[in-house]
């Protein structure tokens, strides 16, 4: 019998549609410093952004109404700074920056195409 326990997981990336590829790529770099380092179309319909670990997949939906749940889950250094930066930017915040019992420091903002993203830090105990 075939099992999972000798299978490792290599990166996984979340996939965002949005209806502005070029708009969406300026606010992810504004906000996160995130660099594209990949497109493919003409006109383009698909852009891998990366910054750090973290990389962020953009697929271009003119139609896309974002979903009532969070698509996405960053994991940063510092909240506080992230939720600053975001409210910087207009981001709609879905979820306030606070404290979680279960030890991270998290906030949920949503994008303008309506992707709701949860940021998070691990609390230092």
């Amino acid at each position: 019998m075939t099992s999972p326990d000798t299978l490792h997981l290599g990166r996984m990336a979340p996939t965002l549609p949005v209806r502005d590829i070029p708009a969406a790529c300026t606010l992810y770099a504004a906000v996160f410093g995130f660099e594209t380092v990949f497109q493919n179309g003409d006109p383009v319909g698909f852009v891998i952004l990366k910054r750090d670990a973290a990389e962020l997949h953009l697929i271009l939906k003119p139609d896309h109404k974002g979903a009532p749940v969070n698509v996405a889950h960053l994991m940063v250094s510092d909240a506080d700074l992230a939720y600053r930066l975001c409210q910087q930017h207009g981001l709609r915040i879905i979820k306030r920056i606070q404290d979680k019992e279960y030890g991270l420091r998290a906030f949920v903002f949503a994008d303008p195409d309506g992707n709701r993203i949860d940021v998070a830090q691990a609390q230092v105990k």
